[in-house]
């Protein structure tokens, strides 16, 4: 059989399939579904250094593709999360992310400082307003990039991976900034800016206007941005945005990703991360590929 695994910033993982934060909670939902232990690494749902009550309902809503969230980042906050779900994950044989999130960088700060070195990885969401500079959002700007990569850098006790936004106008110049303030691994993409109108009340279907859009319909976009950041740094990649099962993993993996995360169709089908560890398996077989690693950027680009 062939050898999935791969390794990120020194850490080895069992095979290149990972949770996408925001989409699988802390890992008890689905952990009633199948063995987490299938999975490469689980990546929770954003942490914060203290709980957030996220936006107010509605707050999901279905799209032809996709679908679109503006919840805000709700969660039970770092303390709650070590108290109540980390026991539970950790005997599972698989590596655990935290994904950080905030409104300033001291919170970014303070979060990482929090866990310390109780999980395997941290994953720095900086798609968050960054209230102290008029809500713009760090990763939308290259210089806020590296400053919050870099700060977090520092008290981070494990290796950091930093998520990239696709809401901005050259991704590669947002992928250089978080390489230069020291990220160890990048993550890509996150949701796309999005909105619905109900055509009945005249009014968005969201309270918050706007929401995140991830599913099918921002597969392309992922797959382009990812081949971009692939040729422009050194860092390893993990890919999401779309994926389904092993041939949307493989389309990432040949893009440039060294792993991958799958995360709105776990919403239809609970069993997308195991299927798409099987679906990447058999692909190798088939293909006669020894090592999944070999696949990695080897598309070929006209």
């Amino acid at each position: 059989m062939p050898d999935l695994k791969i390794n990120i910033a020194g850490v080895e993982w069992n095979n290149p399939v990972t949770t996408a934060s925001g989409t699988f909670g802390f890992g008890e939902e689905y952990g009633q579904y199948f063995d987490l232990s299938a999975l490469g690494a689980v990546c929770v749902k954003a942490l914060s250094a203290v709980p957030r009550l996220g936006n107010p309902s509605p707050r999901i809503a279905e799209t032809p593709m996709g679908v679109l969230n503006s919840v805000g980042l709700q969660n039970p906050g770092v303390e709650y999360f070590k108290e109540n779900y980390l026991a539970k994950l950790k005997t599972y044989d698989t590596k655990i992310i935290a994904n950080l999130c905030g409104s300033s960088i001291d919170d970014y700060v303070k979060a990482a400082e929090m866990l310390g070195d109780c999980v395997d990885m941290l994953e720095l969401n900086i798609s968050c307003p960054n209230v102290k500079v008029g809500g713009m959002a760090f990763g939308t700007d290259p210089r806020s990039t590296e400053e919050i990569t870099t700060a977090v850098k520092k008290v981070a006790k494990v290796p950091l991976i930093v998520k990239l936004s696709p809401n901005v106008t050259d991704v590669c110049e947002i992928a250089k900034a978080a390489e230069a303030g020291g990220a160890d691994a990048l993550s890509l993409i996150n949701t796309l800016l999005g909105m619905r109108i109900d055509i009945h009340t005249r009014k968005p279907v969201l309270k918050n206007n706007t929401g995140g859009l991830s599913g099918p319909a921002v597969k392309p976009v992922a797959v382009r941005m990812v081949s971009q950041v692939y040729h422009a740094v050194k860092l390893p990649l993990i890919g999401m945005g779309g994926i389904s099962n092993g041939e949307d993993a493989i389309e990432f993996m040949l893009a440039g990703a060294t792993a991958v995360a799958v995360g709105t169709a776990g919403f239809v089908n609970p069993y997308a991360w195991v299927d798409t560890v099987r679906g990447i398996e058999k692909y190798l077989v088939e293909n006669k590929i020894e090592n999944v690693a070999d696949i990695v950027g080897k598309a070929e680009l006209y």
